[in-house]
């Protein structure tokens, strides 16, 4: 029996959820498990809202059926270009089936990588295949590990219990807004590499894509260090990968630029974000996050994203001579800071130009003005009522920019997009009658932020996932077909079953 819409105070106890099961469903010492919990912070009090599935004791629950993978019936083992979500469930599924999948990723293992990460956010010293774009796991594991989406998919709960198998907590099983955190999606990362090498697969690292061998219309290798024959190739390069991008252009790969959003990351105090959202009921619930949107009168989306209790903003660059920031935050969420993008959506009108990768040359002035305003990898930073007043930043006050290796105190209408900045001046006084204390003036932004998403497309078919060229899969959120881990994880699942059912 399902059992929804039960609502309990936010400091109950299991008992307490357990008598609300029995009466709702009519089930003496009834067994249960909890399918969704989420916070409703609508009104005061605060509560915990949950789905659960009860059975009587003896009795078991239903079961999900398991993912039917066919067995690999290809000729040639199937290449999968780059190592974030897409690219490593691309691998699994392939693996699972017997296909012995070669995985290139330009980056390092996440070790590695966590190093040289820490060592630019320390001394500014820029690694350009290994950073918080690039390498093992892909730009979310430097990020927060959200798996929330937008996407409703059964391969969502596949995804979700195989982020579990390898380590993961149980309670994104449930959890209305699950997160892995920073520090523990490294770990369930390096499991699920050891998995796949297990079954067969094979992982290049150090190893970026050079070539595309192409005859005929059709895939039939990849050059990356030495040259691969391949039938299939699966593109999940990420959002961040210009130089393959302008590969792919001089290759005639049809590709067309995509909208995305630019602006900066906002920081606040966590406290005073737990506040506005529980009230009195803060002490129990931990880190709060919020989310929120606006259309100016002229139809300009201003929005936050990505938002990271408790956490820091961060350096991510991709590309050597350009700032761009990102947010992260560990499991614990246990930081004094929160932080959000906050965006203002752009579209190819914006651009200037019907270039395919007219997007893309837009984010690299952005990040390269930043670079050079800060002389190095610093970051642009203004206090929030400076921002709002149109007057440079001298002094930082309650809250401390998180961002590393260090900031530069600036006036961010020099530096991002007049329709942008006057967006989000519009909008702030709207969030903070929503979010009380979100117009804070001592709040900070840092900038500029600019990789919510891919500014590309690669076109593919919508049926067989593919590009023109047959045996060409673009694939996850470089491709342009997904947003985040959870539907870059889906969508490179996709893929991976496309090339499995070809002449079944």
């Amino acid at each position: 029996m399902i059992i929804k819409d039960l609502r309990l105070a936010v400091d109950h106890s299991a008992a307490q959820l357990q008598k609300k099961i029995e009466k709702a469903g009519g089930i003496r010492n009834a067994k249960w498990r909890i399918l969704r919990r989420a916070i409703d912070a609508r009104k005061q009090p605060v509560c915990y809202c949950y789905t659960v599935e009860a059975v009587p004791q003896g009795e078991p629950f239903e079961e999900r059926k398991p993912l039917e993978i066919p067995r690999s019936r290809l000729k040639q083992r199937p290449i999968i270009i780059g190592c974030g979500p897409a690219g490593l469930f691309a691998a699994l599924i392939l693996a699972k089936a017997g296909a012995n999948p070669l995985l290139l990723e330009r980056g390092k293992p996440v070790d590695q990588r966590r190093a040289d990460i820490e060592k630019f956010q320390r001394e500014g010293v820029f690694e350009p295949d290994s950073n918080v774009q690039f390498g093992e796991g892909g730009a979310g594991t430097f990020s927060d590990g959200k798996l929330t989406t937008g996407i409703h998919d059964p391969l969502c709960r596949e995804i979700l219990e195989t982020f579990v198998s390898f380590g993961a907590p149980d309670t994104i099983l449930y959890e209305a807004k699950p997160h892995i955190g920073t520090d523990l999606l490294q770990n369930v990362i390096r499991k699920m590499r050891q998995e796949i090498l297990a079954l067969g697969g094979e992982i290049h690292f150090n190893e970026p894509m050079r070539k595309l061998l192409i005859e005929n219309g059709k895939i039939i290798g990849v050059v990356g260090n030495e040259t691969y024959p391949a039938e299939q190739v699966i593109l999940a390069i990420g959002h961040s990968a210009r130089d393959t991008f302008e590969m792919l252009l001089e290759e005639q790969i049809p590709l067309q630029p995509k909208a995305f959003s630019v602006g900066a990351r906002i920081e606040h105090p966590q406290p005073l974000i737990n506040q506005a959202q529980y009230g009195e009921d803060a002490r129990y619930l931990g880190a709060a996050d919020y989310k929120l949107s606006w259309h100016t009168p002229e139809g300009r989306g201003v929005y936050t994203f990505c938002m990271c209790p408790g956490g820091e903003v961060i350096a991510a660059a991709g590309e050597a001579g350009g700032v761009c920031t990102n947010g992260m935050s560990y499991h614990a969420r246990a930081g004094e800071n929160a932080n959000s993008a906050l965006l203002v959506g752009i579209t190819p009108a914006d651009y200037g130009t019907h270039h395919p990768l007219a997007g893309m040359h837009f984010q690299r002035r952005l990040e390269r003005a930043a670079y050079e305003y800060c002389g190095g990898y610093r970051a642009p930073a203004q206090r929030l009522e400076d921002f709002m007043l149109g007057r440079k930043t001298t002094a930082f006050g309650a809250v401390q920019p998180s961002y590393r290796p260090a900031v530069v105190p600036a006036d961010l209408a020099e530096l991002l997009p007049a329709f942008a900045v006057d967006a989000m001046r519009q909008a702030i006084p709207v969030f903070d009658r929503r979010l009380k204390g979100f117009a804070l003036p001592d709040a900070v932004l840092t900038a500029p932020e600019t990789r919510s998403s891919s500014p590309i497309t690669i076109l593919r078919d919508r049926q067989t996932l593919q590009s023109e060229i047959q045996g060409l899969y673009p694939c996850g959120e470089g491709a342009g077909y997904a947003g985040g881990i959870m539907s870059a994880a889906a969508d490179g699942v996709k893929c991976a079953l496309s090339i499995l059912r070809i002449d079944r």
